[in-house]
């Protein structure tokens, strides 16, 4: 018995495997809260969140989230920033247009619509933005084209992506009579599931492009890849134009 207890707690077994990805869960999450509080943070403390889970489904065993998460959030911090500003920037001018069209009625009625496309198509490539840049080293420009192209590269993904990002946020919302049931568990691991989730559903396409784990990759050093020296622009270009044929 004494030794079935020994193995059951063993970190390789199953069962330590899996509490090992609990507490990295929290841990994380915990960070993630910590560093969103200024809310201008929010954004590097989201690519942070990004690059833990990463790390973790790529093969990590032994990760310290705080460690790690710190690391991200200091090396992502200028990026992230700008991208999360210009990101509320857009929404608030969005939310501005809906309500002028609609103070106005007659034809700007139908000018709003046009505004929830454009709304879209930004949460779709925001929900990318944050894991893309966690993955990849480039430009802020090089960051927007490489989330568009692994949209294009799997767009049936951008449904449990999306869903993912909006539904559990909307529920929150709404139901008012749990929201401080839903609090906590946001609070204790909630966006690190959501991370997690979006970063198995894109985890495989990305290993197309990093190093690999035994090459000291993201795993051995720390680093990210930097997207354009696995592929030319050229080869990249390429393939995001048979994309469109």
């Amino acid at each position: 018995m004494h030794r079935f207890i020994r193995g059951m707690l063993d970190n390789d077994s199953i069962f330590g495997q899996i509490m090992t990805r609990c507490g990295i869960l929290i841990g994380a999450n915990l960070m993630f809260v910590l560093f969103s509080l200024p809310v201008v943070t929010a954004g590097p403390a989201l690519v942070a969140l990004y690059y833990v889970m990463l790390k973790v489904l790529r093969g990590s065993r032994e990760l310290n989230p705080f460690v790690e998460f710190f690391r991200a959030f200091r090396d992502n911090f200028k990026q992230a920033v700008i991208c999360w500003l210009a990101l509320i920037a857009l929404v608030a001018v969005g939310v501005m247009d809906i309500s002028i069209c609609e103070q106005a009625g007659g034809a700007l009625t139908y000018v709003k619509y046009a505004t929830y496309v454009i709304a879209a198509a930004v949460l779709v490539v925001a929900s990318y933005l944050a894991p893309v840049m966690a993955a990849f080293r480039d430009t802020i420009p090089g960051l927007l084209r490489n989330a568009v192209f692994f949209i294009g590269r799997r767009p049936l993904k951008v449904i449990p992506i999306v869903f993912a990002n909006v539904v559990p946020m909307l529920i929150t919302y709404l139901d008012k009579r749990m929201q401080p049931l839903y609090a906590f568990l946001w609070a204790m691991f909630g966006f690190a599931a959501v991370a997690m989730f979006v970063s198995s559903v894109l985890v495989k396409d990305f290993a197309l492009y990093l190093p690999a784990v035994d090459e000291g990759s993201v795993e051995d050093e720390g680093e990210r890849s930097d997207y354009h020296s696995r592929k030319s622009e050229k080869q990249t270009l390429d393939e995001m134009k048979k994309l469109g044929e």
